[in-house]
């Protein structure tokens, strides 16, 4: 496809990287370490205010990190959101606390598809404003990509969205990216494997592509959007 405008969002999951990484490496790593990390950060303030709020989505009476009972009854919970895959922003942050770790120690290594980074320099080389907008939380995805298979690749991207800005398949959402980058809808390019998402973003006014990598499901789409195997088909 051709694309002239002046901004690319792009989704993670299924797009810049397989489906399976994220559920067979990301989420394990998650679900494995998740009571260990919880009761080593059970006076880290940020990890008190998470385990707070997955307290209340899942009506537990204590959040107490310190307490066994209450600690045992919140790893329950964010491993009931995990296998049932429920966007949960406070699940997303921990998350993204938990593989911070990881990523840090070299436990951990993003894999990207090969035509990423090709694609973003070149975006970015020629002036396009390039940015991410995906569930899991903005630490998760800016260490995703500063701890790629390619290297660090956040130098060729602008900014990062997740579900605070708003839900993924809510025009809204889109429309109120496109305002944040300070570019009309129509002069954005979003690129994702969830036909839900297109849908979402197209009603919003953007430029909208469905991208089919290996062992993604097929999509049923409400629209009409462009249709791609690879980055390297989006021309600009």
């Amino acid at each position: 496809m051709v694309f002239r405008g002046q901004g690319i969002l792009l989704d993670v999951e299924g797009t810049t990287s397989s489906i399976s990484f994220v559920y067979d490496v990301l989420f394990v790593y998650a679900r494995t370490h998740l009571a260990d990390f919880l009761l080593a950060h059970c006076d880290d303030k940020r990890a008190a205010e998470l385990a707070a709020q997955l307290a209340t989505e899942a009506s537990l009476p204590d959040s107490s990190l310190k307490d066994p009972s209450a600690l045992a009854g919140i790893v329950a919970a964010a491993l009931d959101l995990m296998n049932r895959d429920i966007k949960s922003t406070p699940l997303k942050a921990l998350q993204g606390m938990i593989w911070r770790s990881g990523f840090e120690s070299g436990e951990l290594v993003a894999d990207v598809f090969s035509d990423v980074p090709v694609a973003l320099h070149a975006w970015a080389d020629s002036g396009l404003d390039v940015r991410i907008y995906s569930s899991g939380s903005i630490e998760a995805q800016q260490l995703f990509f500063a701890h790629t298979c390619f290297g660090d690749l956040t130098p060729y991207l602008r900014g990062h969205y997740d579900t605070t800005t708003g839900h993924k398949r809510e025009a809204k959402s889109y429309a109120q990216i496109a305002g944040q980058m300070s570019l009309e809808p129509s002069e954005i390019l979003f690129v994702s494997d969830i036909g839900g998402e297109l849908d979402a973003a197209c009603a919003a006014g953007m430029i909208t592509c469905l991208i089919e990598r290996p062992g993604n499901p097929p999509q049923e789409c409400l629209m009409e959007h462009a249709t791609v195997k690879s980055f390297a088909e989006i021309i600009t």
